[in-house]
């Protein structure tokens, strides 16, 4: 395995410890000098103080302009102004901060004066479900909370529960005469964020010594079932992770540096945005906003002309599918000319070489028109969250003259890890080798019949490195459970590739991500739908390449025969199955349920096949026990999950 060195051997259940071929001599440590993610931002400052650092597009008569800029200096002289204003209020170092609304300028300045205080800052976003926001606030014993304007209201719900803790609010624009009287009523003290930035007058506010081991934001994240656990960050995970990207874009021999330009529109609560907006702080680059329309998203991109483009799948996907019906649509001669070229270049970069080389007179005469669509400059693609599906990766390789890598890694391990090498095409549909900051190693799952020791090495994707989070917030029983040794178990199942990247090919649990990078407990949701008296026994199915659950269902044969009988409708029991009207009414109930439930949107199951046969040992697709064996599921039921996903597209 050509990219990857041994460090330690293998054990009787896990497989060799391995690092990045480039790490031999030593893991990847912070930048010399920094001991905080305050010192990001900070010397940047000094480097590059009249260097473009946050703009968004103002819109004027519903019409977007061009980008409009604050320079470094400029954003730095309002952190210091809004640090004085958080000191005044009463919040120390070691406290928490909440940040709720989609990304801005305001979300990056507020961020960044928790930085310089020393001040936890706690993202919140209501995607984890009903209720989150609240737990969130009460959990980390939040004071201070920077708020969107339009969330404000969503915000002032839950002071019934968090005026215990919760005592200021900021508003990223203004507030509503509604909103102040509310606030009153809980004993909130609430301003714009004009009115804020006064409030701490002409102080000159003391800066406080950090620490690489201090705290610097607590993630929260649902990938199990029950409340939200607070995932912590450490100054040391974040400042090594800044020089993480860099080593990998070398491969290719480029750099990041302050040309580069960053459009932010995956959410700041989520590691994997605020990891790359890190990076480009550090380098000295632009961070363009979008509108927070994912229709305008191309419109934005345009006008930006980033350099550098991070995405989810589903974002990718609409990228691909959008720009292969353009190409179908556009006549005999232009689908042709483009087939034509696509498998040329497609065959020289399979060949070894470079995308930038593998058809330049191609790319001006056809590419080119798909690289000015992303902005025209743009020069590298990432993508993370969930894998990206193998035809979608090889097209974006191709058409969009751009470095296109997927990579893999967990709010635990501060975002990527493990992400491919520019220019490798055999290393399309893995997530490539180690980044030079982590060991990696493989652990046996017998059960799933996975063997780390095998000659093709599959078992549970194991991570150690300082880039870790430092545990779950009031939870250290949590951290027992997937932490071990010092190796975090990811619950991913990896496959070793001869060339050193890794493949991920399972979940060691019953717990999966859809394309949006959602995870689903789908033995939690078996359990709220199975309360049905419509239904026996319910298999629910999603994969990390659709963004919706599908369902196989044993229906209820007494419930179903009434129904039918009630509706007019004849027929066996296996005919009644085969139903139209009989399968919209259990997915009827089923979204009734989901609704009563409160579940969240992506767990509603969109589409459902009735098999009248109870699911039975005979087939081998449950234990004696009576267990689901879902991989056993997915073989016989194959074709039907697949009819369900393509009748819905």
């Amino acid at each position: 395995m050509k990219h990857l060195v041994e460090v330690e051997p293998a054990t009787a259940t896990a497989g060799p410890a391995y690092r990045n071929a480039r790490a031999k001599d030593g893991l990847l440590q912070p930048p010399p000098g920094l001991h905080s993610c305050w010192d990001i931002f900070r010397t940047a400052v000094e480097k590059y103080p009249n260097n473009p650092m946050l703009g968004r597009r103002r819109v004027v008569d519903g019409k977007a302009g061009e980008y409009t800029w604050l320079t470094y200096q400029e954003v730095y002289d309002v952190v210091m102004k809004l640090a004085a204003s958080i000191t005044k209020s009463g919040i120390k170092q070691g406290e928490c901060c909440g940040i709720y609304g989609a990304n801005c300028p305001e979300w990056i300045i507020s961020m960044e004066a928790c930085n310089a205080l020393g001040v936890c800052c706690v993202p919140l976003y209501d995607s984890l479900g009903a209720g989150a926001v609240e737990f969130t606030i009460c959990h980390a014993e939040i004071q201070i909370v920077f708020v969107e304007e339009k969330k404000i209201g969503e915000l002032l719900k839950t002071c019934h529960t968090t005026s215990k803790y919760l005592k200021t609010i900021i508003s990223f624009g203004g507030v509503t005469n509604d909103h102040k009287d509310e606030a009153k009523n809980h004993g909130l003290s609430i301003f714009s964020w004009e009115e804020f930035l006064i409030t701490g007058g002409s102080h000159q506010v003391h800066l406080p010594e950090k620490k690489r081991s201090d705290i610097c934001t607590i993630m929260y994240t649902s990938g199990t079932t029950g409340d939200p656990k607070g995932v912590m960050l450490s100054n040391e995970s974040l400042l090594v992770n800044v020089v993480g990207p860099v080593s990998v874009i070398q491969y290719a021999g480029e750099v990041f540096d302050q040309d580069d330009v960053y459009l932010s529109y995956l959410p700041l609560a989520h590691v994997f945005d605020r990891m790359f907006e890190e990076v480009f702080i550090y380098h000295g680059s632009k961070i363009g906003f979008w509108r927070g329309d994912v229709k305008l998203l191309v419109d934005d991109i345009a006008a930006l002309k980033p350099t550098v483009f991070c995405a989810v799948p589903r974002v990718l996907d609409r990228i691909y599918s959008s720009l292969t019906a353009k190409i179908s649509s556009g006549g005999m001669l232009k689908k042709t000319l483009f087939n034509i070229t696509y498998k040329m270049k497609l065959d020289s970069m399979r060949k070894g070489i470079k995308h930038q080389k593998a058809a330049p007179f191609f790319d001006k005469l056809v590419f080119s028109k798909v690289k000015e669509g992303l902005g025209g400059q743009l020069r590298v693609i990432v993508s993370g969250g969930a894998p990206l599906a193998a035809p979608v990766e090889e097209f974006l390789r191709v058409v969009t003259c751009a470095s296109v890598v997927q990579g893999y890694g967990l709010t635990e391990t501060c975002a990527g890890s493990i992400v491919s090498i520019p220019n490798e095409f055999s290393m399309l549909g893995t997530v490539g080798p180690p980044v030079q900051h982590i060991d990696v190693r493989l652990e046996s799952v017998p059960e799933m019949g996975y063997d780390a020791l095998s000659s093709i090495p599959r078992g549970e994707i194991c991570i150690r490195g300082s880039v870790l989070f430092s545990g779950y917030y009031k939870r250290e029983d949590l951290v027992q459970e997937v932490v071990i040794d010092g190796w975090f178990h990811t619950g991913d199942v990896g496959e070793w590739q001869p060339d050193g990247s890794l493949k991920v090919i399972d979940r060691k649990k019953n717990i999966f991500k859809l394309s949006q990078g959602e995870y689903v407990a789908v033995e939690n949701l078996e359990n709220v739908y199975g309360v049905l008296q419509e239904i026996d026994s319910i298999w629910v199915y999603g994969n990390s390449f659709e963004s919706f659950l599908v369902a196989v269902v044993n229906p209820n044969q007494l419930v179903l025969e009434r129904w039918a009988e009630q509706n007019g409708i004849t027929g066996s029991f296996a005919e009644l199955c085969e139903n139209s009207r009989a399968k919209d009414y259990v997915l009827a109930e089923l979204t009734k349920i989901a609704k009563e439930k409160k579940l969240k949107g992506f767990e509603f199951i969109k589409a459902i096949h009735l098999e009248p046969l109870p699911f039975d040992i005979e087939r081998d697709l449950i234990t004696p026990t009576y267990k689901k064996k879902r991989p056993q599921l997915l073989k016989y039921y194959q074709g039907e999950i697949d009819a369900l996903y393509k009748a819905l597209k």
